[in-house]
């Protein structure tokens, strides 16, 4: 195995090296998810942080990595008699991008029911980290589902499967690792809230430290084993405080003013999820007990807020992540000095205050839930219900596709040439037709149908020419675009812009999901000109063309149908427009009327008509009225 480039060699990177300890002093933290630029030490760090992990005690050929005081009843190595234990380092999985959920999870082990025709299972990715680490470079491009599942199990410690006849559990207890480059798309917020902690990383902007960087690459790369040795010493403290902190966490812990102040930063940071505040009081005792206390302090909460709430923050468009670092140590500061209590009188010291009406408060600070519902009478415990929203109205709900190749496994149909073998379906076809010989032939063959959620595109095209009230619309399109771009990434849709004025059509914004691309696209769109409708409509359908198999499409117009540009300057340009409309026509579309003048010619309804789309006069429309109208037509 070749030597690994040392965690105590990585220089600077101070909060991303933090992260990762805590990671490893409490793996129920949740993993660690990096964001930054190409080359800036993601997955040297990540990879060389089981290197300084403490070593594990294992059974040779387990497939589930049990623990050997507790080995698991359904693994064939370590509920026999003669296994052989030994101490290896701590498991680091890589998850290729092209993995399936049959091999992360684990299914029907194929070999096994082929032989004998009986079930068995196969463990997956995640029992072989188990005790260890999986690690997911480029974790955005991964299938959302996957992710998912992912975290899922990482949170619970616990891998449940439960198909192709099969209901299995095993520990799962995994150190989640994730590395991603922003350029390449973002992480829905659903997703990014179940990663317990978030570190952006660059490259350093210091000379010095860049210099040094490279020399110790350079050093590594000329001889791995001699590098390596130079910094074995370091290695070896950093692997004694790990274990050490991990022997200590139990004991650690935080007074009541300090989970008060985990909420308080909470709440002052607009935080939603409740999983930001246990994530928060677990990182802050893993920092205490990194540095050897049992009781974790307001600065160990201040450096863990710095992981733990960041991603988890509602932003606005173009809202940079991160926190208000002056705000943060101003509450450290206070949370790290309360003020001394008010006097109280002696003789009612012990007493509650009374409420209102003199009477003494039923439900002191600190009582449960269950206090204050048992005190509550029936009419009143039904109102106190948490509002929650209808499945219709739930954020990123799709629709559902059928799919061969993506997406759950929902069910299998008969396929004498399937393109994914449903074993199970297979197997249970082949004993049912003939339970004596068992034998599969081509006749029992199924093929797995699966369920995706799929996305949407929304392809706009708008008329910037002067033949319009331009620059009032363009506001209305830009605001629209953003609008729809605020929630694209959590439905998996996607936005372009086609804006058509001169003597062409541009497409300022190719289809994507991300804000930021689609704000520097907007920043500045020019208005004016003659109309090429038709160039739009050409170049609408080239944009959809390069789409297929992708998102379903909404083509949505805003023109008041002047067109007076042709295509190569040749021929009707009103004519060629409905010709191109009429190629357009079936895909689902909606045209905007955005003409204005006291004369009207209808134009953009006849537009309608050659696109067999739907017809909806603008002139009183707002922006916001406009994203409405959009997403009604998507079902929303």
């Amino acid at each position: 195995m070749s030597p690994i480039y040392p965690f105590a060699a990585i220089v600077g990177q101070e909060q991303l090296k933090q992260a990762l300890l805590i990671c490893a002093v409490d793996p129920t933290v949740g993993g660690v998810l990096v964001r930054g630029d190409k080359g800036s030490a993601k997955s040297t760090a990540a990879r060389s942080l089981a290197a300084v992990l403490p070593a594990i005690r294992r059974a040779t050929g387990c497939g589930y990595n049990c623990e050997p005081d507790h080995p698991l009843p359904l693994c064939p190595v370590c509920s026999g008699d003669a296994r052989a234990l030994h101490d290896g380092p701590v498991p680091f999985i890589n998850l290729p991008l092209g993995a399936t959920e049959d091999r992360v999870l684990g299914s029907l082990d194929f070999e096994k029911a082929l032989q004998g025709g009986k079930q068995a299972f196969k463990p997956g990715l995640l029992a072989a980290a188990h005790r260890g680490m999986l690690y997911i470079d480029e974790v955005n491009l991964l299938a959302d589902h996957l992710v998912d599942v992912l975290l899922d199990a990482a949170a619970m410690g616990v891998n449940t499967v439960e198909r192709e006849g099969l209901a299995v559990s095993h520990p799962a207890r995994v150190t989640l690792l994730g590395t991603m480059n922003q350029e390449e798309g973002d992480l829905r917020p659903q997703l990014l809230d179940r990663f317990g902690l978030m570190v952006d990383v660059a490259a350093p902007r210091e000379p010095l430290l860049r210099a040094e960087v490279v020399r110790r690459r350079l050093a590594f790369e000329a001889d791995p084993g001699g590098f390596a040795a130079q910094w074995q010493t370091d290695s070896e403290a950093l692997r004694e405080n790990i274990a050490a902190a991990r022997a200590l966490l139990p004991q650690t812990r935080l007074s009541d003013s300090l989970f008060h102040f985990v909420s308080e930063l909470c709440c002052e940071f607009d935080v939603s999820s409740l999983r930001a505040d246990i994530v928060l009081n677990k990182a802050a005792r893993a920092l205490a007990a990194l540095d050897g206390r049992a009781d974790a302090s307001a600065e160990d909460i201040r450096d863990a807020a710095r992981l733990v709430l960041p991603h988890r923050r509602r932003r606005k468009p173009f809202q940079q992540s991160g926190l208000d670092q002056d705000k943060l140590e101003q509450m450290t500061q206070q949370a790290s000095n309360p003020p001394p209590p008010p006097p109280q009188d002696q003789d009612n010291a012990t007493q509650p205050p009374p409420d209102a009406d003199g009477e003494q408060e039923q439900n002191p600070a600190g009582h449960g839930a269950e206090q204050i519902f048992a005190a509550a009478p029936a009419g009143d415990i039904a109102r106190i219900r948490v509002q929650t929203p209808s499945a219709g109205d739930a954020a990123g709900r799709r629709s559902d596709g059928a799919s061969r190749q993506r997406g759950h496994y929902v069910r299998a149909e008969a396929n004498p040439q399937p393109a994914q073998l449903a074993v199970d379906a297979t197997l249970r076809h082949a004993i049912l037709r003939d339970p004596d010989h068992f034998a599969v032939t081509r006749a029992d063959l199924h093929d797995k149908v699966r369920v995706a959620k799929q996305g949407n595109l929304i392809l706009l095209v708008v008329d910037a020419s002067g033949s319009m009230a331009a620059r009032q619309r363009m506001e209305q399109v830009k605001g629209t675009v953003l609008s729809l771009l605020e929630d694209a990434y959590r439905r998996r849709d996607q936005v372009a812009l086609i804006a058509f004025r001169g003597q062409q059509a541009e497409l300022l914004l190719p289809p994507c999901n991300r804000v930021e691309q689609a704000e520097l696209a907007l920043r500045e769109l020019p208005t004016g000109g003659r109309t090429p409708l038709a160039h739009a409509l050409a170049l609408a359908a080239d944009t959809l063309s390069r789409q297929l198999g992708g998102p379903a499409p909404l083509l949505v117009i805003l023109s008041d149908g002047r067109a007076n540009v042709a295509l190569d300057g040749d021929g009707d340009p009103w004519r060629q427009a409905l010709d191109l409309a009429g190629q357009l026509a079936g895909a689902p579309a909606l045209v905007l009327d955005t003409e204005q003048d006291f004369v009207r010619l209808g134009r953009a309804r006849e537009l309608a008509e050659a696109l067999g789309a739907e017809y909806l006069a603008c002139d009183a429309l707002t922006g916001e009225q406009l994203t409405l109208t959009i997403q009604q037509r998507l079902g929303r």
